[in-house]
């Protein structure tokens, strides 16, 4: 993309091409996701084997765990990097997207070293028992033990090209892992295939993350002189105000999700208490759940880099509007699909087994979960915004105010008093605090911005 066009998309062209331009291609990425993440559990419960579906559920806050590792350098250095592209900073920009890569790529080698050394602890931990321990930790090796690097990288590079706003690039790159996944899951999990069940999700899943690696860095390659993006380890050496910047944002976005971690460890070992029909259920409940809620995080991040820009550059008025317009569409949209799973659950559950408690369970989890996604979109869009602006402290209130606070008290209450189905409604009762939250604080933060007030001015790297 041209620096002209680049200068269009986040200064002159209209809002709502703007955020359409952006956001559009980053949902579809995050519904393909969607879609790989179903993959698992749809091929795997055609076994219709709810140990093997157990493995895929109980191994998931590892995989969730990585997002941690995907927001301190992903949402990190992407935020830095687009404030930096506003105020006109192309150094910190480059300097910023080596930073993030680099930091990234080791972090990944160290989860794997870590989750491999500390295998047996952590299978415990993660609610496995002697019937589910072996299917998980085969699951395990191939997504965490060998495929920590790339699943990371895949993320960070999706962000990093898309903070300058290349977001149908970071989509496709995105896209091409996910689909190969899909195609390789039924060959690798069932019997006519491979017949590896669980492990054969997992070797699916670590192949085409590296094959989506391998796009970007060919992407990179051929927009070399076309692009800010700078994996050059020359570029990655860290600078107090660099440092400061990009973690400024990326801790507390690395905080939330692993707070979300735990909060999906705490929930996986209340349900294991019921049996693994129950905790099937619960899978695939949260992974049907995911669609809208990935929906509402892809316009959340396809939006940053607008919000960025115009932080950066003082454009509080186009910031707003931007912020806004994403709201309305967001909302809407959460609305439609809440109603529709209320009413389909027993069905949606049944598309992925058909074992009779699994549908009974699987379908009042889903219609209870549901009820969050409108509320939910508010609590992400402001999150994003916090993130785009540099306010990491906003962002981490949230975090700490929807785990430690709402939802894990709320699923150790509601369970004690609606067991199991208690545990399904803790996610609405937080984000409904969080969104009234959401608001007032969005409300008071643009106030302060002033109707054609400058906001402060990110701090760039020294050159």
């Amino acid at each position: 993309m041209k620096n002209a066009q680049k200068t269009e998309l986040f200064e002159q062209m209209s809002i709502p091409r703007a955020v359409l331009t952006l956001s559009v291609p980053t949902v579809l990425s995050s519904l393909v996701m969607v879609l790989y993440n179903l993959a698992d559990t749809y091929f795997v419960g055609m076994l219709q084997d709810s140990i093997q579906n157990s493995a895929v559920t109980l191994a998931a806050p590892v995989l969730l765990a990585f997002n941690a590792v995907n927001n301190l350098f992903g949402v990190g250095s992407s935020s830095m990097m687009s404030r930096a592209l506003g105020a006109k900073d192309h150094d910190t920009v480059r300097r910023s997207s080596a930073f993030g890569f680099y930091c990234a790529l080791f972090s990944g080698i160290v989860f794997s070293l870590l989750a491999t050394a500390f295998r047996g602890p952590l299978l415990v931990r993660l609610g496995a028992d002697s019937a589910t321990a072996q299917a998980t930790l085969e699951y395990m090796r191939w997504t965490v033990s060998c495929g920590a690097a790339p699943a990371i990288l895949n993320v960070v590079l999706a962000y990093l090209v898309r903070a300058e706003g290349a977001t149908l690039h970071a989509s496709i790159g995105t896209m091409s892992g996910c689909a190969l996944n899909i195609v390789l899951d039924p060959i690798f999990i069932l019997p006519w295939g491979l017949d590896m069940g669980a492990a054969g999700a997992g070797l699916a899943t670590f192949l085409s993350n590296c094959f989506a690696c391998l796009y970007f860095f060919v992407l990179l390659f051929v927009r070399r002189g076309n692009t800010y993006v700078c994996v050059r380890p020359s570029m990655a050496l860290p600078r107090r105000e660099l440092v400061r910047g990009v973690f400024g944002v990326g801790v507390p976005a690395s905080i939330q999700n692993l707070l979300n971690v735990t909060g999906m460890t705490v929930l996986n070992n209340f349900t294991a208490a019921f049996g693994p029909d129950a905790i099937a259920a619960m899978g695939i409940s949260y992974k049907l759940n995911m669609i809208p809620m990935y929906v509402a995080m892809g316009v959340s991040q396809g939006l940053m880099p607008l919000v960025s820009y115009n932080y950066g550059s003082g454009n509080v008025s186009r910031l707003k509007k931007a912020v806004l317009f994403a709201g309305k569409i967001s909302l809407s949209f959460m609305v439609v699909v809440s109603v529709g799973y209320f009413f389909a659950s027993g069905t949606l559950i049944g598309m992925f087994m058909k074992t009779e408690a699994v549908v009974a369970y699987g379908s009042r989890f889903l219609r209870y979960m549901c009820v969050a996604q409108p509320f939910l979109c508010l609590d992400f869009l402001a999150v994003g915004v916090f993130q785009a602006c540099g306010l990491g402290q906003y962002a981490l209130l949230f975090a700490i105010l929807r785990k430690i606070v709402l939802e894990i008290p709320a699923l150790y209450i509601l369970n004690y008093f609606f067991p199991p189905y208690g545990l399904a409604w803790a996610q609405t009762v937080a984000e409904v605090v969080l969104a009234a939250a959401a608001v007032a604080i969005l409300m008071r933060l643009f106030r302060r911005m002033g109707e054609e007030g400058t906001p402060l001015r990110p701090r760039a790297a020294k050159k």
